[in-house]
């Protein structure tokens, strides 16, 4: 059995294995559907679907509510995800995608949109608060931690804080979506830091002032 480290969010789970653990759980947060595909919300789905396209991987439709693949990176078994489910039951997928790929907190890197930076900035962390991200207190609720390693990517904040729904299931302007679309590959970038060389490694020699 391997268990997740009890992290803030309060008593870890127990995790089942299920056959050889992955190295490496990654987890890109967004919505289902093409209506919100490229929004903001979904920022986190892209930079998994690019480390699908980069590493010869192809996301599919698995009964955890989510498309999987596995790759090989630098020799890595890396299991990458995005659920099926709404943002806000993000962790209803993401719990059994856990399970399924024997992973504690420490192995799984979860992928998403933040509002706290500004747009196309990257910045790996490691546990922490959930700064409000919907996604984000899924995953706490169903996991019990929040140790788990995350990939934040900047969409900048709105105008009034009334407008934060409408804002994060908003397209980006198009010099935005130019940042963005860098941000996404610097992100999966980030991903690959984490599976070669560690988390600190990661942070080092991603996040601004590092």
């Amino acid at each position: 059995m391997l268990r997740p480290r009890s992290g803030r969010g309060g008593r870890g789970v127990r995790v089942e294995r299920r056959g050889t653990p992955a190295d490496l759980l990654v987890v890109g947060l967004g919505n289902p559907g093409a209506e919100y595909a490229r929004t903001r919300h979904n920022v986190g789905a892209e930079v998994v679907e690019l480390l699908a396209a980069r590493h010869g991987g192809r996301l599919r439709r698995s009964k955890d509510r989510a498309l999987v693949d596995e790759v090989r990176v630098d020799g890595r078994r890396i299991a990458l995800a995005v659920p099926l489910t709404f943002m806000n039951e993000s962790g209803s997928a993401v719990a059994p995608l856990a399970r399924r790929y024997g992973v504690g907190a420490e192995a799984l890197v979860v992928v998403h949109d933040e509002l706290d930076l500004p747009v196309g900035g990257v910045k790996v962390k490691a546990g922490g608060g959930l700064a409000g991200h919907n996604g984000l207190r899924s995953v706490k609720a169903h996991l019990h931690t929040t140790d788990f390693l995350r990939v934040r990517i900047g969409i900048g904040k709105p105008t009034t804080q009334d407008r934060g729904v409408d804002h994060v299931l908003s397209r980006f302007s198009k010099r935005d979506r130019a940042e963005i679309d860098v941000a996404v590959g610097r992100a999966a970038d980030a991903v690959e830091l984490i599976a070669t060389e560690g988390v600190d490694a990661a942070m080092n020699r991603v996040n601004p002032g590092a």
